[in-house]
């Protein structure tokens, strides 16, 4: 039973993906942006769904397993900073995307001022296809998590059907067809995550019974992060604020900020903002009181891999028809990203590394199915961590972009060399981070953000773009 209602989802999610190709164009625009003409409650859906990867489903229920009631501030931390940043950006990015008439994202930064940035372009693209491609392998890694969790399968074995079914869609109807999907998938998601947390709940005797185990576990109930930089409050705020600037990075994530550049116009943001926030702030929660209740029922988990507490949990909590829906909402969160995310490194190969836009659809799609292959190859031999390889793919394309987009929005024109060098220092500065043990108590996303914007604010040479480097 529980193969067959997980093979039904995908079915349906595979349908939904191929029928797309039916309004399928044969141009860029249409691949990778969908002729702009996609509705503000499917760009917020997919938006989302892309967001809420197997991230949630995998990364963060294994951290709050482990973390206990402190992982709220990482919720609380992202979800703000994540807003903030909408409020500031987005409606932007959409305006530039249309004046530059660029289908990827990466062109429309590198001309956002009229100029051409062709050397930071194709080391922009250089980080895409490099960490695109490990998020997208960390996708197919919660595919594969899932699968062993509930199945009992080799984990590899999920990967490679992770990585068939987006590709099968992915080049039938490009971006078209990953917004599709993820519409359908973020239904499932939610109904599977709500599922799960209300039947968790009730078996430990609700709220008040499952308060009373938390306290019987040492440490678990304190809402002080477990690791932090300094001591006390500043050290919970350094943490918050870090995760503020993880939420933030999602100006940064272009397989995320693609769907706002797909949207029919600029004057529809406040919608889609309605929609976005609502769904992500329930999914959100429902993820981390599932996580918290999964350390009641699987106390043992801690010492193998917290990271299949969602699909153990489901399997010894519900019905087999529901345990495959379960199943079924991890794939939908892992193929909503991944997809997004194939589809933006195949972008960024076509349009922003070749010394020739690569724009044939036989082209296109041969850089699709090379991407995807990529990001396979890396699941299958990479880190086994979903949660750490989606925070260090996260950070630094949101160190890598983020700080040029703030300029040009805060008006600054920073040169070609500018550019280049504050992606370069931020970048660094962050893996630096990572490499010396600080990125659990500060994402490293934040002073590495912080330093590339240093860079673009500072005063002096190459403050404006008079010195850019080269021109196509």
């Amino acid at each position: 039973m529980i193969a067959i209602s997980f093979l039904f989802f995908l079915a349906l999610f595979l349908g939904v993906g191929l029928a797309s190709a039916f309004q399928a164009k044969k141009d860029r625009k249409d691949y990778y942006l969908a002729g702009r003409t996609v509705s503000p409650w499917l760009a917020s859906l997919s938006a989302v769904a892309t967001n809420n990867s197997g991230y949630m489903f995998i990364g963060v229920i294994g951290y709050t397993y482990t973390a206990g009631f402190a992982a709220i501030w990482l919720m609380a931390g992202w979800l703000l900073g994540d807003f903030l940043a909408s409020l500031w950006i987005h409606r932007r990015l959409h305006s530039a995307t249309v004046d530059t008439n660029e289908a990827s994202y990466a062109s429309v930064l590198a001309r956002w001022t009229g100029r051409e940035f062709a050397v930071w372009r194709r080391i922009a693209a250089t980080v895409m296809i490099i960490f695109l491609g490990s998020y997208a392998a960390a996708q197919i890694a919660a595919g594969g998590k899932a699968l062993q969790g509930v199945l009992d399968w080799n984990a590899n074995l999920g990967a490679v059907i992770v990585s068939l079914m987006i590709l099968a869609y992915s080049i039938a109807g490009g971006i078209r067809a990953s917004i599709w999907t993820d519409a359908v998938q973020s239904i499932v998601m939610m109904a599977a995550m709500t599922l799960l947390f209300i039947v968790g709940l009730q078996g430990q005797g609700g709220w008040s019974g499952a308060v009373a185990q938390f306290r019987e576990i040492d440490g678990y109930f304190d809402v002080i992060p477990p690791t932090m930089l300094v001591p006390g409050l500043a050290g919970v705020a350094l943490f918050v604020v870090g995760w503020m600037a993880a939420g933030a990075a999602v100006i940064g994530q272009p397989h995320i900020m693609v769907r706002f550049m797909a949207l029919k116009d600029t004057g529809q943001m406040i919608r889609v903002r309605l929609w976005y926030y609502a769904y992500f702030t329930i999914f959100y929660s429902l993820a981390t009181g599932v996580g918290l209740l999964a350390r009641l029922y699987l106390p043992d988990l801690a010492s193998l891999d917290p990271e299949l507490a969602l699909p153990t949990m489901a399997r010894e909590l519900l019905p087999g028809v529901f345990v495959g829906m379960i199943l079924a909402g991890v794939f939908a969160a892992t193929m909503s990203t991944a997809d997004s995310l194939v589809l933006s490194c195949s972008a960024a190969l076509t349009h922003d590394y070749a010394p020739d836009r690569l724009e044939k659809p036989w082209m296109m799609k041969t850089a699709t199915a090379a991407v995807t292959m990529f990001a396979l190859a890396i699941a299958l031999i990479g880190p086994k961590s979903v949660f750490d390889l989606v925070i260090l793919s996260w950070s630094i394309l949101g160190v890598a972009f983020g700080p040029l987009m703030i300029a040009y929005v805060a008006g600054k024109r920073p040169s070609e060399a500018r550019a280049i060098i504050a992606l370069v220092i931020g970048v660094g500065v962050a893996l630096y981070w990572r490499h010396i043990g600080f990125a659990g108590a500060v994402f490293e996303g934040l002073p590495g953000a912080l330093a590339g914007l240093a860079v673009l604010f500072a005063p002096g040479v190459g403050a404006s773009n008079t010195d850019a480097i080269s021109e196509d």
